[in-house]
Order: C-alpha cells, then sequence, then structure tokens
C-alpha cells in the first residue's frame, strides 16, 4: 500500500498560492482517477484508489504546513505503512517554477512542512517529488509572503505542466520505484 499525500494549507485564503500546489497535484491526480478526496481521517481528508495493482490513498493534511508531519504519521502508523511508501509532494523555492525533482529520501530542505513529517516520522527515507515555484526576485521579499502569494498568470501554464508531470512521478514511484522516477523525470 502507498501513502501519497500533497502539502498546502487548508482554507480558501490558501487556494491558489505556491505553497499549495501539493494539493493541486492531489486534485489532480484524484480528477484523473476518478477518486474523490472527500473522506476525513488523521486530521486530513482522503480518497483510496488503485495504481499499478498498488492500493494508494491521496491525502491532503489539513493540519496547516508546519503540522503535516502529524497527519502523514497517524495514517502511516494505522496503516502499517513503510516509510518508503510513503511519497511527498511539495513546493520548492529552490527550483525554477515548473521543474520537478523526485528524490527516494534527503533532508528537508528548509520546508516546514517536510521538517514536521521527518519529525513525525523519526525518518526521512520517503520518496518526494519536489516542484519549484521559484524564489522571490528580491532579498528583501518576505519568503513566507512569497510562498502564501498567488501564482502570477505567467506562471499558471507552467505549474499546470508540472503537475501532470509530478503525478507521472508518482505512478513511475509507485510502479518501478524512485530511482526510476528520478531517471525519467529529474
Amino acid at each position: 500500500m502507498y501513502l501519497v499525500a500533497g502539502l498546502g494549507n487548508p482554507g480558501k485564503q490558501y487556494e491558489m498560492t505556491r505553497h499549495n500546489i501539493g494539493f493541486h497535484t492531489i486534485d489532480y491526480m484524484a480528477d484523473q482517477l476518478g477518486v474523490k478526496i472527500k473522506k476525513l481521517k488523521y486530521k486530513a481528508l482522503y480518497g483510496e484508489t488503485q495504481i499499478g495493482g498498488e492500493k494508494v490513498l491521496l491525502v491532503k493534511p489539513q493540519t496547516y504546513m508546519n503540522l503535516s508531519g502529524e497527519s502523514i504519521s497517524g495514517f502511516a502508523d494505522f496503516y502499517k505503512t513503510p516509510t518508503e511508501n510513503i511519497i511527498i509532494i511539495s513546493d520548492d523555492i529552490a527550483l525554477k517554477a515548473g521543474k520537478i525533482r523526485v528524490r527516494a529520501k534527503g533532508s528537508a530542505g528548509g520546508h516546514n512542512g517536510l521538517k514536521s513529517i521527518i519529525y513525525m516520522l523519526n525518518s526521512d527515507k520517503f520518496p518526494r517529488v519536489r516542484i519549484g515555484v521559484g524564489a522571490p526576485e528580491h532579498e528583501e521579499y518576505d519568503l513566507a509572503d512569497y510562498v502564501l502569494g498567488k501564482f502570477g498568470k505567467d506562471e499558471i501554464p507552467v505549474l499546470e505542466d508540472a503537475i501532470i508531470r509530478a503525478c507521472g512521478a508518482v505512478k513511475e514511484i509507485i510502479e518501478h520505484g524512485p530511482e526510476s522516477a528520478m531517471n525519467k523525470f529529474n
């Protein structure tokens, strides 16, 4: 069984923000697979599906970004999901907008949602798909304001393409492993 979690913040005010690209990816994936993300468990909205013959939970933690690990660890404990079967989708300011990067494991890289998950799972050995949202152009720009800011009109087509590729990377991780996804999508 796999747990695929897209990170974001709940609430209308965060809907089209850079930080919510993980939520958007889960929504797109659910739409493509005909899954409703409406069930509530472990402080998250989720739905169940199959990918490559494997049971997959698509999860959107509702804890706000900085506490994402509470939700993820609840699912992992209940379903006895090994960390290598937990796939996290998140934004990344270190990557150019629209670029995706797959990793089999690794540090949080300054991302508070990933920090929370690593802390609560007591491990960083889970695959992640990071979607680049770019960085602010001016150093004096507050990083929190930037990631909680809305996408510009010119960014939307680029990020829509990134979401499609991120879904492909998740499917590749489930069917053939993170190394195969890294070779195809990085």
